[in-house]
């Protein structure tokens, strides 16, 4: 049999290896509950009744972020505007426990460290770095839309943050020129030409889509020039590449996805903490706010 030695099958493994050590973590976290229930109503029972008994009030912040996305985790879904099509509910349970109980015992903890010694002004940064990086998926997607006022301010932002905020580190479009605009993604330009969202889905790490959702993370990955010209997970005939040693940039790719996450959860520590411990159907809370969340940013 050859050797398994593609780049992309190598890197596919890397990061297998590392996922699967990291539920060996997850697994192994003092009193964290494991589900033996495949039916999706006794799953989520479970886990309600786990929570039942620490539940805290909404924080500011987190009122603050319902306000900012337009929709409450809370609220009955209007079935004449909303559908919850949840075929898939006794996987989804599942993936969304890893992901708390990966959150509660591991990314958290670490993003609280993070935080205590990592200036509030340097994850900002961090974060406006990662944002201007993304700019070539937003861009396009507005241009899909046919909403070319939005284009041109990707546009401007990155041109004015790459060069007067030092590489993205900084936001002068925004803080000077007012220069803002909606987030606009693959996904959303499905939406906007009428594909169906298709089945909620939770998955490991990566958290709430839809079927359509999924397929558009995909879509914006392929239209990221940095996938394919810096780090490259898209491998293209006789285009350039800035790095080409294939462990490099396996290494650097899940080195930036990790700094990504970890400075994203510090920056959010409060946020959310009244939707984690305010509610007996968890996981039903984040169905309906994704789902609302996203029919909003469509229906904009």
């Amino acid at each position: 049999m050859a050797p398994i030695n593609t780049p992309l099958v190598k890197r596919a493994m890397l990061f297998m290896c590392i996922g699967l050590i990291t539920v060996g973590l997850v697994g192994c976290s003092g009193d964290s509950k494991r589900l033996v229930t495949t039916d999706a109503t006794t799953s989520t029972t479970a886990l309600n009744d786990a929570r039942a008994q620490t539940v805290e009030p909404l924080t500011a912040d987190t009122e603050e972020v319902f306000e900012e996305f337009g929709y409450d985790p809370f609220e009955e879904p209007d079935s004449e505007r909303l559908e919850e099509y949840d075929p898939w509910e006794s996987y989804n349970v599942l993936a969304f426990e890893f992901n708390y109980q990966f959150d509660k015992y591991l990314l958290k903890p670490v993003a609280q460290g993070y935080n205590f010694i990592m200036p509030t002004e340097v994850q900002r940064s961090i974060f406006n770095f990662f944002q201007n990086l993304r700019f070539a998926p937003r861009f396009f997607n507005n241009v899909f839309q046919a909403k070319f006022k939005g284009a041109g301010i990707e546009l401007g932002r990155f041109l004015v943050n790459s060069t007067l905020g030092i590489g993205g580190l900084f936001d002068p479009a925004g803080s000077l020129f007012d220069m803002k605009t909606p987030l606009e993604d693959t996904g959303q330009t499905l939406g906007v030409y009428g594909t169906p969202p298709g089945p909620y889905l939770v998955l490991p790490f990566l958290g709430s889509f839809t079927a359509r959702d999924a397929v558009g993370f995909a879509g914006d990955t392929f239209l990221d020039p940095f996938n394919w010209l810096v780090l490259p997970i898209i491998e293209i005939a006789d285009a350039p590449q800035l790095v080409q040693h294939d462990d490099t940039i396996s290494i650097l790719q899940f080195g930036l996805k990790v700094e990504d996450t970890v400075n994203l959860r510090s920056l959010n520590l409060e946020k959310f903490q009244g939707v984690e411990a305010g509610t007996l159907d968890l996981y039903g809370a984040v169905r309906n706010g994704y789902l609302q969340q996203r029919a909003n940013e469509i229906s904009r």
